[in-house]
Order: structure tokens, then sequence, then C-alpha cells
């Protein structure tokens, strides 16, 4: 009897444990790992007022011995949307925000240590960014040439957030790795940086109690679902062409506003469907940030994705949103997500020059 009592009274603050905001709890083997309060981490860092809230580092172009080259994911996309930045004059390398990796302290507040132990494995690496000759490779060159500019990418997401905040918005260049999930990867994404996000933001950022997920990629977002599917402090919207990968009905119980897309949906519907549903969820549950994935995947003639928005129909969709969120003064994170045509850089770049010039973003918040 004292030992069931005693078990029973262990479970009780396991599940307390659990649900404490300012305590971490790993079960690893057969023992427990407690931390009290926030880790140390590098990520958040203070940001001088003479950069633009834009994040990005030339570290998180991946090119190695055309390796890249066998995925459809257009790998150095990053640097190119930040070089037409910088023709614009929009940006320059002081102006820019440098990107910090995110340390595996930092990769714990979401992922299970079993998950990233398999990523020291190679034949995983290449399972989960669909290069199959990764499997061949020692993995510290993957770790080096693949996983560190993903790592890099996930720590300016976190980055991002808390620089949308201070700033009213922020932008990744990168990141977007929403069919990650804390314990599972897929679709090129390694890491659950919409996730961890999100949670640095709950244990860090005073005033930060909700969080709304715009997930506008052409692919259901079934990582970050899996992540929140109990979080009611999550609300996400997902629109998504429903023909396509991943079909995780099991993630879409998350979902509390979905938009499912036929194969070919053009402009006019898609626009109205964004407009609509992103006014319906802030009225439903009104959000201390927005996280945007802003997947250009949508463009017509992506191989993967299936839809046909046209190039100034992405534009607009992220004007559109813009508008909602700084209209009514909720503080914006944008990732860039899937896109997997070469143009797709050039109107991402467009479309941050149409937010600077409609006035929607600035360098200081006194100035939107």
């Amino acid at each position: 009897m004292l030992a069931h009592y005693l078990f029973s009274r262990l479970q009780h603050h396991v599940r307390w444990l659990r649900k404490a905001p300012s305590i971490r709890f790993w079960k690893m083997g057969k023992s427990y790992w407690i931390s009290a309060g926030p880790h140390t981490t590098q990520l958040y860092v203070a940001v001088p007022a003479s950069c633009w809230p834009i994040i990005y580092s030339a570290d998180y172009n991946i090119t190695f011995v055309g390796f890249e080259k066998l995925h459809p994911f257009d790998s150095g996309k990053w640097g190119k949307v930040i070089g037409f930045l910088r023709e614009e004059k929009l940006v320059t390398e002081d102006t820019l925000v440098t990107a910090i990796e995110a340390s595996e302290e930092d990769l714990l507040v979401a992922h299970t240590r079993r998950y990233l132990n398999k990523l020291k494995w190679s034949y995983v690496v290449a399972n989960i960014t669909e290069i199959p000759p990764l499997f061949l490779l020692p993995n510290f060159i993957v770790q080096r040439k693949v996983l560190k500019p993903l790592r890099l990418q996930t720590g300016g997401t976190i980055m991002a957030g808390k620089l949308a905040m201070e700033r009213g918005w922020a932008i990744n260049v990168g990141g977007g790795f929403h069919h990650c999930s804390g314990d599972s990867g897929g679709g090129f994404c390694a890491y659950a940086d919409i996730t961890l996000a999100i949670k640095f933001l709950f244990e860090r950022v005073e005033g930060v109690s909700k969080a709304t997920i715009i997930d506008l990629d052409a692919h259901q977002g079934n990582g970050h679902e899996r992540d929140f599917m109990e979080d009611k402090r999550v609300y996400i919207m997902d629109v998504y062409n429903r023909h396509i990968y991943p079909g995780d009905h099991n993630a879409k119980r998350a979902i509390k506003r979905k938009v499912e897309l036929d194969w070919g949906t053009e402009d006019k519907e898609y626009l109205n469907k964004v407009e609509t549903h992103m006014k319906g969820a802030l009225n439903e549950e009104r959000p201390d940030i927005i996280i945007y994935n802003a997947g250009t995947d949508i463009l017509d003639g992506d191989p993967l994705g299936g839809l046909s928005i046209s190039p100034q129909g992405i534009i607009k969709r992220d004007e559109i949103v813009f508008t909602i969120a700084r209209s009514q003064h909720i503080p914006i994170l944008m990732v860039t997500s899937g896109g997997y045509q070469k143009r797709t850089a050039r109107i991402i770049a467009d479309s941050i020059m149409n937010l600077h010039s409609l006035g929607l973003i600035s360098k200081s918040p006194a100035e939107t």
C-alpha cells in the first residue's frame, strides 16, 4: 500500500512539473532530468536600434558538391533574397541581424534528446531532407554542411520572436520548418523552429501567454500541430492543398481554423479565404504574437504545391497578413518556409519591399 501511495504521489508531481512554465522536464531512460527556470542561451541578445528586425546568416545556404541539387528546394534562396534587398538599398550588412546557431540546450526546449541523437545518423538526416545520397556521407560532414545551416535558421526564428515583441514585427529570411515536431522530422524539416520560438516566448517574455500560428505554406503544418495538440495557448490556422503531403489526419485535430484547398486554386479565391479566415481567427482568439509561416510554394508552377497563385497574389497575401496584424497592434514574426522554384527568392524580396513601401514595416516601432 505504501509503495502504491508513493508511486501515485510521484505521478502527481510529474504531471505538475510538466505543466509548470518555469520547469523543464525530460525522461531519459529510467531517470529524470529537471531544471528550474529558463536555461542559459545566446539567442536572446540585445539588438541595436540601427538594425532592421530582419535575421539572416550567409551560412543559411546549403551548398555541398551538388548534393543540394538532388532536392527541388532551392537551398540558396535565402542568400538570393538578401541579395535583392541589398540591390534595392533596403538593407546592408551592418543593418541586418546576424543569426546565431541554436545550441543543443536551446533545441531541448522543444525536442527530445532521443530525437536529437537520431540526427547523429546520416541515414536519418537523408530521410528527413529527402536527399538519399547523404546516407553515404560521414555524419560530421552532414552535421556541418546540412544540419548546421538548419540550426542557424532555427536560431534565427527564435531570435525573431523576441525582436517581434520589441519592434512589432520581425522576419527570419529562413526557417518555417513546419513538418518537424519535438520527436520527429520530415519534409526537409529537421528542427521545430516554430515550436521553439513560441516556447521561448512563453518561458522568457513577460506578457506572452497566447500565440496564433498563421500557416500559409501550401502544405499542412503537421509538426507544430502535433507539438501544440493539447496546448490551449496556441491557436492554429492552416491553409493548405488538401491533396498533398503530409496528409497527417491526426495532426489536423490541432487546427482551430482549417482551410483546405483544391488543386489549382487561384488568386481571387485564395486571397479572399486568407483575409476572411485570418480576421475570423483573431476575432476568436486575440494572441500576444502571430507566427506567420509564409511559404511561397503556393506559386503557380511549383512542383510540390499544386496551387496556382501568381507572384502578385503572394505579395498581396503578405500585405493582407501584415495589414491585419499591424492594424490590430499584434506583433508578427514571419518565416519564409517552402518554395521550390528559382523565382521565389525574387518574389519574397519584392514582397518585403512592398511591405516597406506601404509603411507596414520599418526599422523603428515608432515609424509604423
